[in-house]
């Protein structure tokens, strides 16, 4: 079954019983998505839909809240590159992304930094919090806990659709996967104001897999040959796409696909919740064996952008992203490690 020519794969046969031939099935289709273009839809995820939805319904109320309440978390006010960031002061492809966001990651301690110590574990640290919406925080960490759980799942099926055991990936993210949420809300476009209709510009995931919990407003595309597509909302499903990591990890058998999101039409918002599966940080990954027929098919899986480097340690990866997306955070906090 597809979508807007996109594949809708099921998860759930996977999920409870991985040796099932309904999981074999499952895991044939996922290789052949993933080769092909690395976007689809998926059910069966096991998130509760009941969450899914407080978790939309929380963002709401989040983006609701009057602007100096939501700057009271700004980003700026975070060496990990957590909390509110406005309109127009996140930059994709050098321009500004016309969308509002709050970002969540694990919650850890801040760090203490020795001398020599690499500079990602910047990155690692605790979240800003609305005080005003105190139901987001465990709501919101109740949803990473599943969708955690999602993205593991995932990973293994793609190791076996890789001919490889299925905890090839595990060291990866072991102890615990590097993620990243993003709450996010795309205004209308206002033609007088907004010229651009920049949501988020094109780009590629820098992780491994992506999960978007998107709204029926639109605005999601992928690019497919010469030509974006649109990718409507879905009830029930996932919006899954690969990230550089798995690019570099196959060789390009599978890569990440080009996407981004258009801003909605005068008078609509758009709200999606991603989540980011990421390597842990300090993981440095280099491309597995593959099967040689997988291996003819291959094209490589350095990025086409010579000015934008895959570096193989998804620390460096993840800075290096962070600190060109929000030069404001990477201003007050990374001077060190920007050019002047």
């Amino acid at each position: 079954m597809t979508l807007s020519g996109i594949p809708i794969l099921d998860l759930a046969p996977f999920r409870h019983a991985p040796t099932s031939p309904d999981a074999t099935r499952f895991v044939d289709k996922l290789r052949s998505v993933c080769h092909e273009h690395g976007f689809f839809y998926l059910t069966g995820h096991g998130v509760d839909d009941a969450l899914n939805d407080d978790v939309h319904a929380l963002a709401r109320r989040f983006f609701a809240l009057p602007l100096a309440q939501r700057l009271d978390i700004a980003n700026v006010n975070s060496a990990q590159f957590r909390g509110y960031t406005a309109i127009d002061h996140e930059f994709t492809g050098g321009r500004p992304d016309h969308r509002d966001q709050l970002d969540i990651g694990h919650e850890l301690p801040p760090p203490r930094l020795e001398p020599g110590d690499p500079a990602w574990l910047r990155l690692r640290g605790p979240n800003l919090w609305p005080s005003e919406l105190p139901e987001l925080r465990p709501t919101l960490t109740s949803w990473m806990d599943q969708m955690q759980q999602v993205g593991a799942t995932v990973l293994r099926a793609l190791a076996l659709a890789l001919d490889q055991p299925p905890d090839r990936f595990d060291d990866f993210v072991t102890p615990r996967p590097e993620v990243l949420v993003k709450v996010i809300r795309y205004p209308a476009r206002d033609n007088d104001v907004h010229d651009d209709d920049q949501g988020v510009g094109e780009h590629r995931d820098t992780g491994l897999v992506t999960f978007v919990h998107q709204d029926d407003v639109g605005g999601l595309q992928v690019k497919l040959g010469d030509n974006f597509v649109d990718i409507p909302k879905l009830p029930a499903t996932f919006v899954v796409n690969l990230g550089e990591m798995m690019q570099l990890l196959t060789r390009g058998y599978f890569a990440a696909t080009v996407h981004r999101v258009v801003s909605p039409p005068p008078g609509r918002q758009r709200i999606s919740v991603s989540y980011f599966y990421n390597p842990k940080l300090e993981a440095t990954l280099e491309p597995i064996t593959l099967p040689p027929a997988f291996a003819a098919d291959a094209p490589g899986g350095e990025s086409a952008d010579p000015t934008n480097p895959i570096l193989a340690n998804y620390g460096e990866n993840s800075l290096k992203v962070r600190l060109r997306a929000h030069p404001d955070v990477a201003r007050r906090h990374h001077s060190d490690l920007i050019a002047n």
